[in-house]
Parts: structure tokens; C-alpha cells; sequence
């Protein structure tokens, strides 16, 4: 048993905790924390299920790698950092040690599973299935049928309170804070982690600082004032990152390549035609985005194993699309604001062309979400010696300044040679 089983009427779980550990501490060796811990069974048999072990062949940064060469990391990895980042929160922050263990256990778990949805090439396939992969990792979750469902079910961790917090039901409204807010354990590792790999200097932030600036007091999250200049800098960090790494033009380039072969993949099985090569679990997740058996058969290298059966199918728009993904001949773009009356020549000359040659992207970023007078779950509160907790805005100068000017958004046209078609 991995508990004694007194039965608590208002939750319907168990009050006292006892998860099996493992005899000695296995770890994995990882550039930015040294080592990834490992402490219970039920994280080291997750880890080895094949729905997580799925995550190693699918590419972080999908498109970012056509353009920062060394960012090879994948979803498996950063899986994993969030882990172990989480870990050092309830060894680093005040308070951490007064949550009972299954709450422990479920913070650790769901940082560990928080991207199990991810898709073939992370965010290039979200667009396609319109079905977040919060929400895709929740039906892996819930399914009997996967392994990471049995694997919670043995050792005693409900599916269904994991897949709230991702959901954000609000249910456990620190845990979900902790692992999606604007100071979680999901940015704190893939801003570093993102930075390193790419050779980018913009996400360099004092992680350790940060969690020992973290206090937990009455079921949510506070920083202490010394803390500040930390959270000002990470702030920083994550807003350059979007605009200089996430969103690179040659990036959402590659991306919509990806998302182009699908749409033209699936256009053709509606409209009954061959694709020349057998791509039955992507058509079953395109008409089904609840199927999630044929889901977890997908991972970049099935999609790359289509690319290289179809450079030469009948169909031409869908060799010229593969080929162009093989040779990184990329969308072309122009961002609208900074040259208008090319773009407007652009828009015009490609309305007579096959709706794959051309789109429009905006893309946005807020520095920091201001809740104002209605403090949030997401806002970072500042907690002063003695006093009331003020959001960060009213504290920091700084993030005032950046509520003002942090605002950006850009309108861009991607383009491609069109086929006489």
C-alpha cells in the first residue's frame, strides 16, 4: 500500500500520504540544473510510460531550430526541467514544506506532464486540430487506455485533479498558479533552457533567486520585496525572448510549411483523392481531434517520414510543400507596419493563388498582465516587511513603465511561390 486508507468524507481522498520512494535517488544529467531528481516511484515510472517517452522526438522550438541551429532540445528535456524546477520550489520557497504530500505529488506530476499534449513539432500542429495541448494532454491523461493513466491510478494520484489544474478549473488554485501563471515553473525553465540551447543571451535570469523569493501563505504565491529586481529582470527576459527567438519571422516561416502540408493533406482525403503514401493516424487526428490513440502515434519523425514519401506524390502542390520543407526554401515575409505599400502589393497579387501561398499572421505580446484594482491568480504580488501584499505594478517602476510601453503587436504577410496550378 502506498497509503493508509482513512477516508476523508469532504474530499473523498485520503488525509495521510505515505508515496512509495525509490530506494536510492536516480537522476539524469541536464546543462542547466546539473541533475533532474528523481524521489518517487510514481515520477520514475511515469517518465519511463511511452506517452512521455514520446515527448523526446518532439523538437522543442519546432521552426526556432531553421533558425538557431543548436536549438536540437525537445519537449521530453524541458518536460522534465519543469520537474525538477518544481522540486526546488518546495525545497526554496517559504511555506512549500506545509503542503500535505498528496499535494506535493500532485504539483510534481502535473509540472511533469503539464506538455504530454504537445504535437508533432509543438505549436505547428496546435493550429491545426484547434484544440490547445492543455487540453489534448487532459483526454491523454483521463484516457484508460494509456499508460500514464495506470501509472497515476496505482500509485494512488487522481487523473482527474491533474487535468483540472491544466484546464485551470480553479479546484487547486495554488498548484495551478505554480504551474501556469506569470512566475511558474513551465517559463522558468523554458526561458533557460530556450536561451542556452539557442545561443540567445535575452532569457538569462536568477531562477534560484526568484524561488527563494517565493513565499507560499494562504493558498497562493507572494514574493518577497528583496526579490524584485529578479522577477523585474526575468520580466525582461521573457518579453525579449518572444519577439527576438519565439516569434523570428523565419521561424512562423517553417512553421506554416508544417501547417500547410496538413491542411493540404487533409483537403485531399475530403475531397477522396490518394496522397501516395499511408498517413492514417494524422487523418484520424484531423477529423478527430479526440482520437487520441492515433494522436500519440504522431512525433516529428512520423511527420518527416511523410515529407520524404511525399517530395515526389502526384499531387503538385503537396510535392512542392514537401519539397520546399526538405530544402528549407521558406514562406517569404513581410511585416506590414514597416513597409506597407509592399505589403499591400503582395496582398493584391496573391489573391488569385490557392489559399496555401499566402497568409496573414499577427502576432502580440503584453510584457505584463495588469489585473489593476482586482488582484488575480496570475498577477505577481509583492509581499512588503510588515505590510500588505501590493501587485508588482504598484511596486516596481520599472514593470509600471513597461505596462505602457511592453505593448506590441505585428502584422505580417507570408508569401510563397505560387505553381501554375
Amino acid at each position: 500500500m502506498t497509503f493508509k486508507e482513512r477516508q476523508v468524507s469532504r474530499t473523498g481522498l485520503f488525509d495521510i500520504y505515505m508515496y512509495e520512494k525509490l530506494e536510492r535517488t536516480e537522476v539524469f544529467r541536464d546543462p542547466i540544473y546539473g541533475y533532474v531528481k528523481v524521489d518517487y516511484k510514481v515520477i520514475h515510472d511515469l517518465i519511463d510510460t511511452k506517452e512521455f517517452q514520446r515527448l523526446r522526438r518532439i523538437h522543442q522550438l519546432s521552426g526556432v531550430l531553421e533558425v538557431f541551429p543548436t536549438a536540437e532540445h525537445s519537449r521530453f528535456t524541458h518536460s522534465l526541467g519543469a520537474y525538477e524546477c518544481a522540486r526546488e520550489v518546495l525545497e526554496e520557497a517559504e511555506g512549500a514544506s506545509e503542503l500535505d504530500e498528496y499535494s506535493q505529488i500532485l504539483f510534481l506530476t502535473t509540472a511533469l506532464l503539464h506538455d504530454i499534449g504537445h504535437g508533432p513539432y509543438s505549436h505547428a500542429f496546435e493550429s491545426v486540430t484547434s484544440v490547445s495541448h492543455e487540453e489534448l494532454g487532459s483526454m491523454i491523461i483521463e484516457s484508460p487506455l494509456t499508460d500514464i493513466n495506470h501509472v497515476l491510478i496505482k500509485y494512488n494520484v487522481v487523473p482527474t485533479d491533474i487535468t483540472n489544474i491544466l484546464r485551470h478549473l480553479g479546484k487547486f488554485p495554488l498548484i495551478e498558479s505554480l504551474i501556469s501563471s506569470q512566475v511558474d515553473v513551465d517559463r522558468l525553465d523554458y526561458l533557460v533552457r530556450d536561451a542556452y540551447f539557442t545561443g540567445a543571451t535575452y532569457g538569462a535570469i536568477d531562477r534560484i533567486r526568484i524561488l527563494r523569493s517565493m513565499i507560499i501563505k494562504n493558498n497562493r504565491v507572494y514574493f518577497r520585496a528583496s526579490g524584485v529586481n529578479s522577477l523585474e529582470n526575468y520580466i525582461m527576459a521573457r518579453y525579449h525572448m518572444y519577439w527576438q527567438v519565439y516569434y523570428h519571422k523565419a521561424a512562423k516561416g517553417y512553421d506554416l510549411l508544417l501547417e500547410t502540408l496538413y491542411r493540404r493533406i487533409f483537403d485531399l482525403y475530403k475531397q477522396g483523392k490518394s496522397i501516395d503514401c499511408d498517413a492514417t493516424d494524422l487523418i484520424n487526428v484531423l477529423k478527430d481531434n479526440t482520437n487520441i490513440m492515433s494522436y500519440i502515434m504522431l512525433d516529428d519523425g512520423y511527420i518527416s517520414g511523410l515529407v520524404k514519401q511525399l517530395i515526389n506524390s502526384k499531387d503538385k502542390i503537396l510535392a512542392d510543400i514537401c519539397q520546399s520543407i526538405e530544402s528549407r526554401k521558406l514562406y517569404k515575409s513581410v511585416i506590414v507596419e514597416d513597409d506597407l505599400e509592399l505589403a499591400q502589393k503582395i496582398k493584391e497579387e496573391y489573391k488569385k493563388y490557392p489559399k496555401y501561398y499566402f497568409y496573414k499572421i499577427v502576432v502580440s505580446q503584453v510584457a505584463y498582465l495588469d489585473s489593476g484594482n482586482n488582484p488575480k491568480l496570475n498577477d505577481i504580488m509583492i509581499m512588503r516587511k510588515g505590510g500588505e501584499p501590493e501587485n508588482l505594478v504598484a511596486y516596481s517602476k520599472i514593470i509600471e513603465g513597461l505596462i505602457k510601453s511592453g505593448k506590441r503587436k505585428s502584422i505580417r504577410y507570408y508569401y510563397k511561390e505560387p505553381l501554375n496550378v
